[in-house]
C-alpha cells in the first residue's frame, strides 16, 4: 500500500462573515516532495495555512496532518512541524545563535542540541552571533527556517519566503529548499505567487483563484498537458506545409512575420517529433536556421485554465 499523505485536505472552507477565503479545497500532499501552493495574492493561499497549522479554524471541511485530524489533536499533528507564517520575527538585538536558543528553551525536547546544526543547515554559521538587526532579509528568512528546523520537523510550511528577496537571495533560498527535499527526504509546502519561480522550486503544484482549487499535479504533467509548438526559421516557408504533409506530419503552421519565421503545432509534441520534423524539411531540401521546441509555461498555464485572469492580477515576477 501507498504511504499515506502528510496532509489531506477535504472540502475545505473558511468564511470570513460573507466573505470566502477559502472554497470547498481538497487535495493532499505526498511525503517527501515540495509542493507549491500557488495563487495570486488575496487568493487565500495565507488563510488555508493558518487553517494547516492550527492558528484559525475551517468553518467546514477535514484537515489533517501527519495522519492526526486539525484542530481536534493538533499538539500530536504538529509536534514534527516547522512553519514560518509571514515574514518571521525576532529579538532585533539579540544573536541569531541567541535566538534560537530562546526559541529551543520554549519547544524543550531536543530543539537546543540543533541550534548549531540548524545554523549550519542554513548557511548562517558564520553569522550566528552577530545581532538580528544587522542581517538582510534573505539572512532573516533563513534564520526563520533554521528555527523551524529546530524540531527536526518531517514537514516545512512556509508561506511567501521568497518575498522581497534579491535574485541571488531567491537562487540560494530554492537550492536550500530543494536540499531539504532531496538530502533530507523532508516534505516542504511553500506558498508563492511567483508562477516562474514555484515552477523552478516544486515537484507538485496547488493553484488557487479566489479561493477556488483551479489546477492540482505534478508540475511536469501540468505543463505538458499545455501547448506546445516549434518555432522554424527556414528558407523556403511556402514549402514547408506541402514538404511536412509528405512526411506524414499534419499540423496547424502560422507565420509570424516575414523573415521565414513559422510556428507549427502538432497534435503530439515532444523532442523527438521536433527532430523528425527538422530531418524531414532538410531531406525535402529547405534550409533550417533554426529550430526551437517551446512548451507552454506554468503561468500560461495557468492563464489558460483560469481564463479570467491577467497577467497583472497575478503579479508574475521573472526569477533567475
Amino acid at each position: 500500500m501507498s504511504e499515506p499523505p502528510i496532509i489531506r485536505l477535504e472540502h475545505v472552507t473558511k468564511r470570513f462573515g460573507e466573505n470566502v477565503a477559502v472554497d470547498d479545497v481538497s487535495f493532499e500532499v505526498r511525503r517527501g516532495r515540495c509542493l507549491g501552493w500557488l495563487g495570486p495574492n488575496g487568493s487565500g493561499k495565507t488563510t488555508l495555512i493558518r487553517c494547516i497549522l492550527g492558528l484559525a479554524r475551517v468553518s467546514s471541511g477535514v484537515i489533517e496532518v501527519r495522519g492526526h485530524p486539525i484542530p481536534a489533536e493538533t499538539r500530536q499533528a504538529l509536534a514534527r512541524v516547522g512553519g514560518i507564517v509571514e515574514e518571521p520575527r525576532f529579538y532585533p538585538y539579540l544573536s541569531g545563535r541567541r535566538n534560537l536558543e530562546v526559541w529551543a528553551r520554549f519547544t524543550g525536547g531536543d530543539a537546543a542540541a540543533r541550534v548549531d546544526w540548524a545554523l549550519e543547515r542554513v548557511d548562517l554559521t558564520a553569522r550566528a552571533d552577530s545581532a538580528v538587526r544587522q542581517y538582510s532579509l534573505g539572512m532573516r528568512q533563513r534564520l526563520g527556517v533554521a528555527r523551524s528546523l529546530l524540531t527536526d520537523p518531517e514537514l516545512l510550511i512556509l508561506d511567501e519566503p521568497t518575498n522581497g528577496l534579491d535574485p541571488a537571495g531567491i537562487v540560494e533560498f530554492r537550492a536550500m529548499i530543494r536540499s531539504f527535499v532531496e538530502q533530507d527526504g523532508r516534505t516542504v509546502f511553500v506558498s508563492s505567487h511567483l508562477l516562474d519561480e514555484v515552477q523552478k522550486l516544486a515537484d507538485d503544484i496547488a493553484i488557487v483563484q479566489a479561493g477556488r482549487l483551479v489546477m492540482h499535479g505534478p508540475v511536469d504533467e501540468l505543463v505538458a498537458g499545455g501547448r506546445s509548438s516549434i518555432r522554424l526559421r527556414v528558407d523556403a516557408p511556402e514549402r514547408v506545409e506541402a514538404a511536412l504533409a509528405a512526411g506524414g506530419l499534419v499540423g496547424r503552421i502560422d507565420r509570424s512575420s516575414g523573415d521565414g519565421q513559422l510556428n507549427l503545432t502538432l497534435d503530439h509534441m515532444d523532442e523527438q517529433v521536433a527532430m523528425l520534423v527538422n530531418r524531414t524539411l532538410v531531406e525535402a531540401g529547405i534550409g533550417v536556421s533554426e529550430i526551437t521546441h517551446e512548451r507552454e509555461t506554468l503561468e500560461e498555464r495557468f492563464l489558460e485554465v483560469t481564463a479570467g485572469a491577467t497577467p497583472g492580477e497575478l503579479n508574475p515576477q521573472e526569477a533567475p
